[in-house]
C-alpha cells in the first residue's frame, strides 16, 4: 500500500550554508498519528511545512499519495491544501472578525453555499468546544481558546490530514491537555495526524519521528 507521506532523501538548505534537514527518509501511513520531536532548531516546523509544500526541499522529494508535491506548480497547490488541515504557531486569525467568521473564511475561499459554509463552521466550531463563543472576536477568547478556534478552521474543510506545529506551546498544563485531546479525537476518527512538539507525552500511543540537528534519529 502506497504511503500517505513519504520523505525520500530530504535536504533543505538555507542560505548562506544552514542545513535545516539531512537526509531524512521516513514514510507515514493513512490514520497514523505521528509526533516529530526534537531540540529547538532539529528541523520539526521545517519538516511540517515541505508536506503542504509551503518549503520545498533542496534535494530528495515529499510525496503526498504519490504525489511528488515539490514538483506542483502554484495553481496546483491549492488542490493539495484543500486535503490539508494546518495548525501553526502563526495562528493568522482575523481580530476584526468573530470566531465564526474566522471559521467560515475557508468555505467562503473554496466557493461553499452560505447555508452549507454555515453549517460546516458551526459543527467545527462545536467541536471544539467553542460554539457558544461563535459571536466572539478572537481578542476576547483566551489563550487556549484561540488556539481551539485555529483548529477549527483547520478541519472545517473535513480534511484527511491534519499538521499542527507546537499547537500546545505557551498553554498551561491543562489547557495544553484539552488541547491535545482535540487532535487525539481527530486521530480516532480516521484522520493522519502530525503534531511537532516538545511535549509527546501528551499524544499516548502516537509514533515517534525524533530530530537531532535535521537528522532522523
Amino acid at each position: 500500500m502506497t504511503p500517505m507521506i513519504r520523505f525520500d532523501s530530504i535536504a533543505k538548505r538555507y542560505p548562506p550554508d544552514i542545513s535545516a534537514l539531512i537526509d531524512v527518509s521516513a514514510e507515514i501511513a493513512a490514520g497514523e498519528l505521528v509526533t516529530i520531536v526534537g531540540h529547538s532548531g532539529a528541523g520539526k516546523s521545517t519538516l511540517l511545512k515541505l508536506i503542504p509544500a509551503i518549503e520545498r526541499p533542496t534535494s530528495g522529494a515529499v510525496l503526498v499519495s504519490g504525489q511528488n508535491v515539490g514538483a506542483l506548480g502554484r495553481k496546483a497547490l491549492p488542490f493539495l491544501r484543500r486535503n490539508i488541515g494546518l495548525v501553526f504557531q502563526d495562528q493568522k486569525l482575523l481580530f476584526d472578525r468573530t470566531a465564526l467568521a474566522n471559521v467560515l473564511l475557508p468555505l467562503e475561499i473554496t466557493g461553499f453555499s452560505r447555508k452549507d459554509a454555515q453549517r460546516r463552521a458551526e459543527a467545527a466550531l462545536d467541536k471544539v468546544g467553542l460554539l457558544k463563543r461563535a459571536r466572539a472576536l478572537p481578542i476576547a477568547l483566551s489563550g487556549g481558546e484561540q488556539q481551539r478556534l485555529a483548529i477549527a478552521r483547520a478541519v472545517v474543510h473535513r480534511p484527511s490530514l491534519l499538521l499542527a506545529d507546537e499547537p500546545t506551546a505557551y498553554l498551561d498544563p491543562d489547557t495544553a491537555r484539552d488541547v491535545a485531546s482535540i487532535f487525539l479525537e481527530f486521530h480516532r476518527v480516521g484522520v493522519t495526524v502530525l503534531v511537532a512538539t516538545y511535549d509527546d507525552s501528551l499524544f499516548p500511543g502516537a509514533r515517534r519521528i525524533h530530530l537531532d540537528h535535521g537528522r532522523l534519529v
